[in-house]
């Protein structure tokens, strides 16, 4: 282990260093896809950290990773052959990677998300891979509707909004049914995730803050959860850990992941400009006015045949003006997850890699 490595992993929560130290000695080589993506690149840098092998997957290059000792491929996970060789040698997968956003067609979805899925699957049979740890998403039990401390025995959205959620929600079927004596899969759910490093959700609401464009949407505030970034990864070594026993309870499994401090969205908001000393957000749009402005937008994108994103759809308008938080008991009890971080503690650190 380098010194730099030392430093990290001494600077790590006991709890945290216990179960790194636990897959170190349960895996060879470790294979993370998207690890150039935020959840996927901390996890490289928690694996790192304590000295466990890395085989890094990703379509950009990522000169940061390979200086952690990341080993990195270059390629897509639709791209099977080039997928299949980077996998050899691995004993344990992190399925990180996949396309999300909001808008796009069917095919634009399909392709990595569940495609992708499949090759992975596919790579972990034909090379004797044990343990396989999907990240999947809350979209996918996500109709529009409030969602209320809800639990895994919720079932799949009976009609999605977008064809990512829809993505998803097939692609962790195909995870958690190839499940079996020789592949033990899980599939994780972390709602919201954000902390340092974040280049979707904070960089998008100070950015329309500085621009006069953050408002509210509904009348009422909901409640919904978020997970900080530390405990994401967290939960997903807790998750390799456990399938390595011979009687996983996680195994085949699908497990909702969050702080556990559901809060209100405009209090959420509110705490992320703060970390730029930006004013709190107090404009607000009716959910119903969103909604319809959001089905416009989606029809005139559809007909210019438009490929960037919305400034609002149907999605976003239901996902802004609805509660949405998740009983984790489950995650609790099966994979022994508590969050090392709450939100006051990750807001600080926020703060402090923003200035």
């Amino acid at each position: 282990m380098t010194e730099h490595q030392n430093l990290v992993f001494n600077t790590l929560d006991k709890k945290a260093q216990a179960v790194l130290s636990e897959l170190k000695a349960s895996s060879k080589q470790v294979f993370v896809t998207g690890a150039g993506g935020f959840l996927g690149k901390a996890l490289c840098q928690f694996l790192r950290s304590a000295d466990i092998k890395v085989i890094g997957f990703a379509r950009g290059d990522y000169p940061e990773l390979s200086a952690l000792g990341v080993t990195m491929v270059k390629g897509d996970i639709s791209d099977q052959q080039t997928l299949f060789d980077a996998m050899a040698h691995c004993d344990v997968v992190f399925h990180v990677a996949s396309k999300a956003g909001v808008w796009g067609n069917k095919e634009s979805y399909f392709k990595p998300n569940v495609e992708g899925t499949d090759n992975i699957i596919n790579a972990c049979i034909a090379h004797n891979i044990t343990r396989l740890i999907y990240t999947s998403t809350p979209s996918v039990t996500f109709c529009g509707k409030d969602e209320i401390n809800i639990d895994e025995s919720s079932p799949y959205a009976a009609q999605f909004l977008n064809f990512y959620g829809l993505s998803k929600a097939v692609a962790e079927q195909k995870v958690l049914n190839s499940n079996s004596d020789s592949l033990k899969t899980v599939a994780l759910r972390p709602h919201l995730i954000w902390g340092p490093g974040d280049r979707h959700l904070v960089p998008r609401v100070l950015a329309r803050a500085k621009a006069n464009k953050l408002k509210l949407v509904g009348k009422n505030d909901k409640l919904v959860d978020t997970i900080y970034i530390d405990n994401a990864v967290y939960a997903h070594l807790l998750a390799a850990v456990e399938l390595n026993k011979q009687d996983a309870k996680c195994a085949g499994k699908a497990y909702f992941l969050s702080n556990d401090e559901p809060i209100f969205m405009a209090d959420m908001l509110n705490k992320i400009l703060a970390c730029q000393n930006l004013p709190a957000v107090t404009k607000r749009v009716p959910a119903a006015l969103a909604y319809t402005v959001g089905t416009l937008l989606e029809w005139v994108y559809l007909a210019l045949r438009k490929k960037d994103e919305p400034i609002m759809t149907r999605f976003v308008a239901k996902q802004l003006s609805t509660a949405h938080y998740f009983n984790i008991n489950a995650a609790k009890q099966d994979l022994n997850y508590t969050p090392l971080i709450n939100i006051e503690q990750g807001m600080h650190r926020l703060k402090i890699s923003l200035n």
